[in-house]
């Protein structure tokens, strides 16, 4: 059932925070950054760039990771200081079980880039949904994926208890909807794309966005790294934000959407292609009430209370608010 493979895996996430020693106080020689692969947003562009530890005065470490969970996991015994791109379901079930992390940014806005696709010989669309009752679906459970799926499901009517949910990675999930393993699968990114050759969706982006689904990732770090080390995140946001300005104005050169593709391990036409579905905010514009100024932290709050509402999380968090830091993003916009 969802709710014991989800409680099983919330409460062995609070099991190893407890275990797991706090970040060592002091300057630091090295930092790991998170970040996906098959996710070329415009900061990876600098991943391979020598400017990047010239500019945060540390060596710069990258790992890649297929959910926000295990972000969640990697930050918490210490082995990550900053998740670039972590979902904001992960985000917000590693809060309410106790994780001490901080959104700090918006990575990306990416409503059809993150979604829930049904095998094509089953011959269901958004008009005959009801029909995946008593189907098999996979769904990295704990991510913004899930989160969307549990939304899509409340959406269409399709009780929870009839399917048969089994907790896939995006790409192992596209596999076993090749292979007919499955009946549909929730996922985002290369994933997703594979997903796709397989299947149709149910719900478009926009349609998501009506109905009041958001999908974004947002940049996110231990609060104790961020209070020892503000200058590092800082400057990190800073470069981040330049090069978000860079993309949206339109001037990015071939060599740098180059780079992204390389950093994120895909071939510059699958790049292009994903990009066209991505929206990257600026400084400016997070700073807004459209995001971290205002509706930011009640998000994360009614993501909890879908999460416990199905049994994935036992604890809603009175507010998210201390969740959230937004001076290294103000500072950030300065330089």
């Amino acid at each position: 059932m969802l709710a014991k493979t989800t409680m099983g895996l919330v409460s062995g996430l609070a099991l190893m925070l407890a275990a797991w020693p706090a970040l060592a106080e002091g300057p630091l020689d090295e930092i790991t950054i998170a970040y996906y692969t098959e996710w070329p947003i415009p900061v990876m562009a600098y991943k391979d760039n020598p400017k990047l530890e010239e500019e945060l005065g540390v060596k710069v470490n990258w790992v890649s990771f297929e959910t926000g969970t295990a972000m969640s996991a990697a930050m918490a015994s210490g082995d990550v200081q900053i998740a670039l791109s972590q979902g904001v379901p992960p985000f917000v079930v590693a809060v309410s079980s106790g994780q001490d992390l901080q959104l700090i940014d918006i990575a990306v806005n990416y409503s059809d880039t993150d979604n829930c696709v049904v095998r094509s010989d089953l011959e269901i669309d958004k008009t005959n949904a009801g029909e995946l009752a008593g189907k098999k679906v996979a769904v990295p459970l704990g991510t913004a994926a899930h989160h969307g799926f549990l939304r899509q499901m409340e959406h269409f009517g399709v009780p929870l208890e009839s399917l048969q949910i089994v907790d896939m990675d995006p790409p192992t999930g596209a596999a076993a909807l090749a292979q007919g393993a499955i009946d549909f699968a929730c996922g985002y990114g290369g994933g997703l794309a594979r997903m796709k050759e397989y299947g149709n969706v149910l719900l478009t982006g926009a349609e998501k966005e009506a109905i009041g689904i958001l999908v974004f990732d947002a940049t996110t770090a231990p609060a104790d790294f961020i209070a020892e080390h503000e200058d590092i995140v800082t400057k990190f946001l800073a470069i981040k934000n330049e090069a978000a300005r860079t993309y949206n104005s339109g001037e990015a050169s071939e060599e740098m959407l180059q780079a992204m593709a390389d950093a994120s391990g895909m071939d510059l036409a699958g790049a292009k292609a994903s990009l066209e579905l991505m929206t990257f905010p600026e400084a400016e514009e997070q700073l807004s009430e459209d995001w971290l100024g205002g509706r930011v932290v009640p998000f994360m709050k009614e993501v909890a209370e879908v999460f416990a509402e199905t049994g994935a999380i036992d604890h809603v968090l009175d507010s998210y608010e201390h969740a959230l830091n937004t001076g290294p993003l103000k500072a950030a916009s300065q330089m």
